[in-house]
């Protein structure tokens, strides 16, 4: 089972390679990683989506406790929660396909952020469902390149969690 785990860590130097050599050291391969800085500078949100069953996920969760850094892990598979992917794709349209692009971009409401003479860059968001089938739909035009983020997602709801009250009970200002 793919599972999303969402993981609050101090900001600084060393933390995305801890936690990441935790996985490696493992075996446990990531499937996607993303990182980013919250509302708070001190403290960055990382998303992880990773395969494992009941075990794993438990050892995986229980590690990533140990680790000082750490201020909260949730599964959030087992949460209502919402999830997002980002994609850049360059794709090959000239003039004579470009209008029938653009009409696949419409209906996926995907966004033109460049245009050339012979290539459209295009971002979508969504699912992961909705991208992959974004991607399906323009292959026939070309992608010459593509940029994918992997998901990032949030539970929908604060379920008693504040992240001032988990940093400030984690030492963190």
């Amino acid at each position: 089972m793919l599972h999303t785990i969402s993981v609050l860590v101090d900001n600084h130097f060393g933390v995305l390679s801890r936690i990441s050599g935790l996985f490696s050291a493992r075996g446990y391969n990531i499937e996607s990683l993303c990182v980013g800085v919250t509302e708070d500078a001190t403290i960055s949100r990382m998303t992880v989506a990773v395969h494992g069953d009941e075990r794993v996920l438990e050892q995986i969760v229980s590690q990533l406790h140990k680790l000082v850094e750490v201020i909260e892990v949730r599964d959030l598979t087992r949460e209502r929660h919402v999830e997002r992917e980002l994609v850049l794709l360059k794709v090959a349209a000239d003039a004579d396909r470009r209008t029938e692009l653009l009409e696949v971009c419409t209906i996926f409401r995907a966004k033109v952020i460049d245009m050339s003479t012979d290539a459209v860059i295009v971002e979508v968001t969504g699912s992961e469902d909705k991208i992959t089938a974004f991607i399906d739909m323009v292959r026939p035009f070309g992608i010459a390149e593509l940029a994918r983020t992997g998901k990032i997602a949030l539970s929908r709801s604060l379920n008693g969690h504040s992240l001032k009250a988990d940093a400030a009970a984690h030492g963190a200002s």
